[in-house]
């Protein structure tokens, strides 16, 4: 019985001990002050849900955002103009009212550019491995462009690391923008040896990018968006240790002249309990500061990303503001 129980201990140490380590190392990267000087640079995006272009919204929804939005540092928005369908086609009613939606919007706020926030699910839906499906999304993204976004931004998920037809995709969709912005949210870079492979096995898909193939997709974009959030980590100080982690490394792996932002949470249906507490807009923001304190030097470029503005609350602008755009 002895002999039995200590294999069941020695069993039991080595499944717990990976995810003690882990947090540990998050809970270490949460901890310290970040430098006043660290915040925002006024280059911040906000994600936008499907109403503002498919007649649901109005001129007034306009103007009441505008109110919002004026005296932040949202630069960028991405409104949701899709999904495509499995086949890879947009069908333009979806965006119908694109139209009315981009002047009204610039007639209230010029200064924000504005990005059709495109994709699809792409292990059991599109499939961007077929030559015939990406012609389709190009197709797609010609049509939108020409009713007058300024750029596009594509959120396909989840794209395994090392995907080759999503970096054709890539390709193929600048000569498109015509000097337009041309974005993307990416998986979380894997932040610790082995948590990419550990991950799969667990969810079935790939929640980690490695690092060569974030730099890859980097190189052929303005803006990344890393989707920090849905963390599965139970702790606030925990969440904040893994934002710093990833903000660290994509100041590493971003270059100079391309915008790096960091997803935060501004949502509160996470659909595990102790996620909606976990994760804030306060904690992703402190984490982003105790990084680019790190980093040394503040980063243009470098912003928070909001997800999404008609599940965010008050509470959650308040802490944009307190934490980030002026700390």
């Amino acid at each position: 019985m002895r002999r039995i129980l200590r294999i069941l201990g020695a069993a039991l140490a080595v499944l717990v001990a990976p995810p003690a380590m882990t947090a540990a190392f998050f809970w270490l990267e949460s901890t310290g002050t970040p430098e006043p000087w660290a915040g925002g640079t006024d280059h911040d995006a906000l994600w936008l849900g499907h109403a503002w272009v498919d007649g649901r919204r109005t001129e007034a929804d306009v103007k009441a955002m505008a109110v919002r939005l004026r005296g932040t540092g949202i630069r960028d928005a991405y409104v949701h103009a899709g999904p495509f369908e499995f086949s890879g086609e947009l069908r333009p009613e979806k965006y119908r009212n694109a139209g009315n939606f981009l002047k009204w919007w610039r007639a209230e706020l010029p200064q924000v550019r504005v990005s059709a926030w495109l994709g699809q699910k792409v292990d059991y839906g599109l499939d961007l491995g077929d030559p015939a499906s990406r012609q389709r999304v190009l197709d797609g993204v010609r049509d939108i462009v020409a009713t007058g976004f300024d750029g596009v931004h594509y959120n396909f998920e989840p794209i395994t690391s090392g995907d080759e037809g999503f970096l054709d995709l890539l390709t193929r969709t600048r000569p498109l923008l015509g000097g337009g912005v041309l974005s993307t949210s990416t998986p979380q870079i894997e932040p610790l040896p082995l948590m990419r492979p550990a991950a799969h096995a667990v969810i079935g898909h790939d929640k980690y990018w490695l690092r060569d193939y974030f730099r890859e997709v980097t190189a052929l974009v303005d803006q990344v968006a890393i989707m920090t959030y849905d963390s599965f980590l139970p702790l606030g100080p925990l969440y904040r240790g893994h934002v710093t982690r990833q903000a660290v490394l994509g100041l590493d792996l971003v270059p100079d002249g391309k915008a790096l932002l960091i997803g935060a949470p501004a949502y509160h249906d996470h659909g595990v309990p102790w996620l909606d507490a976990a994760e804030s807009v306060a904690a992703a923001a402190e984490g982003a500061r105790l990084a680019l304190s790190g980093h040394g030097a503040r980063r243009e470029g470098f912003g928070l990303a909001l997800y999404v503005d008609f599940a965010a609350t008050e509470e959650d602008w308040s802490e944009y503001h307190r934490f980030w755009h002026r700390p």
